[in-house]
Order: structure tokens, then sequence, then C-alpha cells
């Protein structure tokens, strides 16, 4: 279907807070209302030149990224900012518009702090213009579709705002088929990746590299970013972005949020690279390995399933 957005409203995520959304067909990408309701305010968005863009698919370290960028920016100016607002406020979440927070849009335009951190999901074609018009600098985070995979079925079990798994092997079908929110894996770590050629101010990072050497990691970060923390700051960051410490610290786990149901499954799950493991039978991993050859098109880009 190529149905229209409508126009701002909250009621489809009100009224589904009980029945989960649908998936629907936007603009060529599987996506609910609760991140499109507001997509006039979005595609509208006036982006600033030092706003830093944080974009990823769901699942793959946003949050993380998120606190890294945080810490790195505003992380001495006043442990009161660390201890009473939470993540998803210091970065907002451009594009979600649910009844029980404000929308994204007018979180980040209200955003006090400047460079002005803002994350998104959005596919690389739906960024909205004035991001590439003021030439702001981006971060993307991809992660390896099978953990991926795995961390995106136990978020959309607890999150109440997002589509209804089902069953892991149906799941896992669907993933395959790329009919996900913000639609297939392959389109979107791809379509970035793509745009790293002729767009200088993206950088693209990997989950499996943070997890096996944050330091190293940050450290490219800054060089992207033109910042040069003292290595008694960085050190400090690599110990309060450790997986362990954010599930911990109710300003990161997302604890806070009213639509996700901690008694199916924390927000923050287990961060670990391969777990799918745990997940995938002998079948699926020969599937999808089959499948992953005739979809991954590009030599340049890699991914490890283990570390």
């Amino acid at each position: 279907s190529s149905e229209k957005p409508v126009t701002f409203t909250l009621s489809h995520c009100k009224s589904k807070m009980s029945s989960r959304p649908q998936l629907y067909d936007f603009h060529g990408v599987a996506m609910t209302h609760c991140v499109t309701d507001n997509w006039e305010k979005v595609k509208n968005f006036q982006a600033r030149p030092d706003d830093i863009l944080i974009a990823t698919y769901p699942k793959a370290g946003t949050t993380w990224v998120s606190y890294i960028l945080d810490l790195l920016y505003f992380g001495h100016l006043s442990p009161e900012r660390q201890t009473s607002i939470p993540i998803f406020e210091r970065v907002p979440f451009l594009e979600i518009a649910v009844s029980t927070v404000a929308p994204g849009a007018e979180l980040a335009d209200r955003l006090p702090t400047s460079p002005r951190l803002i994350k998104t999901h959005l596919p690389v074609q739906l960024v909205p213009q004035s991001f590439w018009d003021q030439n702001c600098r981006m971060v993307y985070v991809a992660r390896n579709a099978k953990d991926n995979m795995v961390s995106f079925y136990h978020f959309d079990r607890m999150n109440m705002v997002q589509p209804e798994p089902g069953e892991w092997s149906s799941y896992f079908q669907r993933f395959l088929d790329g009919q996900m929110l913000y639609g297939s894996w392959y389109d979107h770590v791809g379509n970035w990746w793509k745009k790293t050629k002729t767009y200088p101010k993206l950088h693209y990072m990997f989950y499996e590299d943070i997890a096996e050497d944050t330091e190293r990691e940050i450290d490219k970060l800054c060089s992207f970013l033109g910042l040069s923390p003292s290595a008694e700051d960085k050190k400090t960051i690599v110990e309060l972005v450790h997986f362990d410490n954010m599930k911990n610290n109710e300003m990161t786990n997302c604890s806070k949020l009213n639509f996700l149901d901690f008694k199916i499954s924390p927000f923050l799950r287990k961060g670990k690279v391969g777990d799918w493991k745990t997940h995938f039978t002998v079948a699926q991993n020969e599937a999808f390995d089959e499948d992953y050859k005739s979809k991954m098109k590009d030599p340049t880009l890699r991914f490890r399933t283990e570390i």
C-alpha cells in the first residue's frame, strides 16, 4: 500500500499501546505510525552546522555511541547532567512520536547544548535535507546482522510501541525479508556505507570494533570530530560506557521509558558479540549465510559475527 502519512496525531500510538502498531509502507520502507506521525516536522527539521547526527539500524549500539559522544562533549560540564537527565533527553530520537514522550523533533529543536546530539534510525534516503545542506557531521554505527537480529527480537518483545515480534522462527524470516521497522538491514547498512564515498563528514563505525577495543574506537571518533580529551578523561569515559555500567545506570538504561516492559527483557540486554549462537539453529545459520551471500553485494563492507 502507498498509505499517505497522517497529519501529526498521537492517537495511533495511544490506541495501540495495548494492541501493537502495524508496519506499513512509507516511501518504500516498512514503518509504523509511531515514527511517521510527525513526519512534516521531521522532514522540515532545521539542522544547524554543528549538529551531530547519530544514525543506526535499531539495536546496533545507538545508546552506546550516544553516551560516548555526550561524555566527550559534555561529560566535564556538570555532574547534574549525568545524574538527572536521561540519555534519551540529552540525545533526542528525531522521528519518534509516541503519546508518552515529547516528539523527538521538538526535543531536538529545544536542545540547549552546542553541538546538539541527535539520534535517528532513518535510512539514509529519508534523513531530513537540512542535515546535508548544513554539512553536518554524522556518525553511523553498524552491527553484524546475526546479533542485530537477536537484539531487535528481544527489543520488540519488550517495546510496546513496536510491532509484536511473534515466534523467533517467523521473526527470523521477516528479518531476512526486510519486513522490519525501518526496512531491510542490508539496505540500511549498505546505503549508509555507500554514502561515505560521497559525503566526507560521515564516520562509519562497527559495533564489534567498539566491543573489541573501546578506547581505540573513541580515538578514531575524536580524530573525526577534532576532539582531544585528556588521557584521564578518556579513561573515565571508557569506564562509564562499559556495558555493565550502562546497564546499571538509570540515566542510560532507558528504564524511565514507560512503554518498555523490563519484566520481559531489559533494554540493554547482553551487549555481546556472538550471542546469535544461542538463538540460531544450525539450519537457520545455513539459511542465513546463503541469504547473506546473495544480498551483501559490496565486498568492501565487511562484518564480523564473532571477535
